[in-house]
């Protein structure tokens, strides 16, 4: 499989990067964007001069993002999990 080459870049500094395909393309140049607009707004509202602060900042609300929604989706899971099972006990006693 031909990957393909792609050059992002984050706080002034470009990383070359190889992935599989043009999702995954647009999904690394997209959060490029995103990382770069989040450092431009830590430095605006925060006064950050050091980037090695911004990107740890940037790097903290990202991770913190999906993990919240890692734990969301594990309390929904476990909420259908516990009705299918309520289901299944009802079906039981009537079948």
């Amino acid at each position: 499989m031909t990957k393909i080459k792609v050059n992002v870049v984050i706080a002034g500094r470009t990383y070359p990067l190889s992935v599989d395909n043009t999702n995954q393309e647009q999904g690394m140049r997209t959060a490029a964007k995103n990382i770069n607009d989040l450092l431009v707004e830590f430095e605006r509202n925060y006064a950050v001069s050091d980037k090695q602060d911004v990107l740890a900042m940037s790097a903290l609300q990202f991770a913190s993002k999906l993990e919240i929604v890692s734990l969301k989706n594990t309390k929904e899971n476990t909420e259908v999990t516990n009705k299918i099972n309520d289901l299944t006990t009802l079906l039981d006693k009537y079948l």
